[in-house]
């Protein structure tokens, strides 16, 4: 078969298979306007909950000015070429100092994006002879990188520490006739259902097991904690994660991301993570935006406080209405209800149309057949208002969903 017939034919899979009629509207929409609670779609105003502007940092003044002098004063070219070669600059190790200094850790690493990050991370991390471990919701970004293990790797259950301890006795099985290591991985905050990863039950089995940690932490860090600095400091655990990696596409509402751990492993990193040797260094205005993000999420405490102010009100008045939200124990709000596909598209249509909601739709394959899960993301700039409008919204199409006013085919 030509290869390309073969893809015509497929389209890659089920969501794929659904992109003639969801493109535009369901998937790849256009969101207008500035980046706020409130921006257009399909030429209505739509109150969003489906932008990771955690802090509202996208639009905050002192950022859009310091990116805007940043672009003037470098240029988006600056500097020209990976950080090894010929990109490096003060600034950028002054980014990667104070991160270091604000998740406990000794040195910091920028990457150019998360998701390249992650698995370039893995990548270098381990050899064939090393097994990982790790959690089965795990991210896309450690998906693709346990695949490029050329060893071992083992999931367990997401969340389950029964399953998590089967599966480090076979890992260590490995180990000890391989001469190898184990990674663990797992996510500080799950972004689909919003639970926290065990942490620090996890590390308690560190004496027992004798494997690192690494932890994906892009919706904890700057969310989670006393002072933002991530899910090992709001559980307490920070000197047991030894490697710490944040994104700046969440809290901070920029792009690029990090690894943290301790010196020796950072030097190393540098040196062998083939996604920042062979490309091009953060550009400067980037570099410099994220300066000043950071300096605004560690120095404005409230927007973290009206971050968690929004998402327990919206959290808590979904409960009282009785709404399943699952097992949410952070800021994204997961809303589970029962509904086929047909159901999932029409409801969502008149939660856009009729109410002006706007949130992430997510079907099988991602959850199970039978289920339909609304994700909404708060932040600091939404109000009790928009939670208010989108709680009477929920209501309202969740008792047309039970009658069964959605039940209808999908125009082809």
């Amino acid at each position: 078969m030509d290869l390309f017939d073969k893809i015509n034919k497929s389209m890659g899979g089920p969501i794929g298979q659904h992109q003639k009629w969801s493109h535009g509207y369901f998937s790849f929409p256009n969101l207008e306007g500035e980046i706020a609670p409130h921006m257009i779609f399909n030429g209505k105003k739509q109150l969003v909950w489906s932008l990771n502007n955690y802090l509202g940092l996208a639009n905050h003044p002192q950022v859009r000015e310091a990116d805007a002098q940043a672009a003037a004063d470098y240029g988006m070219a600056y500097p020209m070429g990976a950080r090894m070669m010929s990109g490096n600059t003060r600034q950028h190790e002054e980014l990667e100092d104070s991160l270091a200094k604000f998740v406990g850790k000794d040195a910091a690493f920028l990457l150019n994006y998360g998701y390249q990050g992650m698995v370039s991370i893995i990548d270098a991390m381990v050899d064939r002879n090393d097994v990982i471990v790790y959690d089965a919701e795990s991210h896309a970004c450690i998906v693709d990188g346990v695949r490029l293990h050329m060893g071992k790797r083992f999931v367990y259950k997401h969340n389950d520490i029964e399953s998590f301890q089967k599966q480090m006795e076979h890992a260590q099985r490995i180990t000890a006739a391989s001469g190898g290591g184990i990674l663990v991985i797992t996510e500080g905050v799950f972004g689909m259902s919003g639970a926290q990863g065990k942490l620090k039950e996890i590390i308690s089995f560190k004496d027992k097991y004798k494997f690192r940690l690494l932890v994906d932490d892009a919706h904890g860090f700057g969310t989670m904690g006393k002072t933002g600095s991530g899910t090992h400091e709001a559980q307490d655990c920070i000197e047991g994660v030894d490697l710490y990696f944040g994104t700046f596409a969440k809290s901070m509402a920029g792009i690029g991301a990090f690894i943290a751990s301790g010196n020796e492993i950072i030097n190393y990193l540098r040196y062998n993570m083939r996604s920042q040797t062979f490309a091009k260094a953060l550009p400067m205005p980037m570099v410099m935006g994220l300066k000043k993000r950071f300096e605004l999420l560690k120095s404005n405490p409230q927007l973290r406080e009206n971050l968690w102010i929004i998402a327990k009100t919206l959290q808590k008045g979904l409960v009282a209405r009785g709404f399943d939200i699952g097992v949410t124990n952070t800021m994204v709000t997961p809303v589970f209800l029962k509904g086929e596909l047909t159901e999932a598209t029409s409801l969502t249509t008149e939660l856009r149309e009729k109410y002006g909601v706007f949130c992430s739709i997510v079907v099988y394959p991602v959850i199970p057949k039978g289920l339909i899960m609304l994700r909404l993301i708060p932040t600091a700039m939404h109000t009790l208002q928009d939670v208010q409008h989108t709680l009477n919204a929920f209501s309202a199409v969740s008792a047309k969903l039970q009658e069964g006013h959605y039940k209808m085919a999908i125009a082809s």
